[in-house]
């Protein structure tokens, strides 16, 4: 007797046990929106909202009271948390990898070029040449917690590794909670773990981008088998505009105080996380065409592809380490 209701509770107990099933999650973050997909028994979308929550108060120059605000308002008394802290150290790290090409302290120019948190279409030169003093990311510094600028004019812009690192926080909530299975898409950077409902790795596109269009082409240049890993493509044909007949790309060069002016269209990187591949995509994207075929011939732990325009076509290139993601 005692056999069999013993049995009967453990049948009662697989009974009661929820199924893990894909779920899918949605909504809009960062001022763009987010998708996650993920196997769990349990909706894990509070969670996930609260994860990406704690990237906004930490790092939206649109919230006041963010960590990153006050920065920038020169607040003495604001004290960096681990989320600033992982961005900044990393943000460094790629500055001095790419020579500049990627620094979070281009907020000024973004803001002058028309793209920023406090944007402005009306500038001059004198204007732009004041604002390098401002600019570099050697005169910012992070230490105990506590930034020192070496002008008060300086100030960051996160955008373009945040959402990447949103990607990565959300990840670190799923795995707490025992999900192995993932795809998150924030804002077009994914961060990719396990299989998909059909047990193989997650199949992404890298669209093929129209020159001077605001719209990509319904074609799609590439089709990726990934996991395990971040993935980030920026591009400049989505984010622009006209002034004068000129147009008016949004990636800025903090080295020349000017928006790139080159043959590149977009850039994708994989990366061990997404908020590598999203600073490291930034900055392909201001270092040109030419200079990025240089680069990612040695871009160590890197995959990189990229989508240039070459006359009347576009043309694509990419690294060794990127082969063995192409779905051939």
């Amino acid at each position: 007797m005692k056999h069999l209701l013993l049995l009967l509770t453990v049948l009662c107990c697989i009974a009661c046990t929820p199924q893990s099933t894909y779920r899918t999650d949605s909504g809009r973050v960062f001022g763009t929106y987010y998708k996650v997909i993920y196997l769990a028994p349990n909706n894990l979308h509070a969670g996930i909202k609260e994860a990406m929550q704690k990237v906004n108060a930490s790092l939206s120059t649109f919230d006041s009271t963010s960590i990153i605000s006050r920065v920038n308002q020169n607040d003495t008394t604001v004290v960096a948390d681990s989320l600033f802290t992982l961005v900044f150290t990393t943000a460094q790290q790629v500055s001095r990898q790419t020579n500049g090409a990627f620094d979070i302290t281009v907020a000024p120019l973004v803001n002058a070029w028309g793209f920023g948190f406090d944007p402005t279409r009306t500038r001059s030169q004198g204007m732009l040449d004041s604002l390098k003093a401002c600019v570099g990311y050697q005169k910012i510094q992070l230490e105990n917690a506590k930034i020192t600028k070496q002008q008060p004019c300086v100030q960051l812009d996160a955008s373009a590794i945040a959402k990447g690192l949103g990607c990565d926080v959300v990840a670190s909530y799923l795995e707490s909670q025992g999900v192995q299975h993932y795809l998150i898409d924030i804002g077009g950077e994914m961060r990719l773990k396990g299989v998909n409902n059909q047990y193989k790795h997650w199949r992404i596109g890298v669209q093929q981008p129209t020159e001077d269009s605001i719209l990509v082409s319904n074609q799609v240049a590439a089709i990726l088998s990934v996991s395990n890993v971040g993935v980030a493509t920026s591009g400049n044909y989505r984010q622009f505009y006209y002034q004068d007949g000129k147009k008016i790309s949004h990636t800025i060069d903090p080295r020349t105080a000017t928006p790139c002016n080159h043959n590149l269209l977009s850039t994708t990187v994989i990366a061990p996380t997404t908020m590598l591949a999203d600073a490291y995509a930034t900055a392909f994207m201001v270092l040109g065409d030419k200079d990025s075929i240089e680069t990612i011939a040695n871009a160590n732990g890197l995959a990189v592809y990229l989508l240039y325009a070459q006359s009347d076509s576009i043309q694509s290139v990419y690294n060794t380490s990127f082969e063995p993601y192409l779905l051939k």
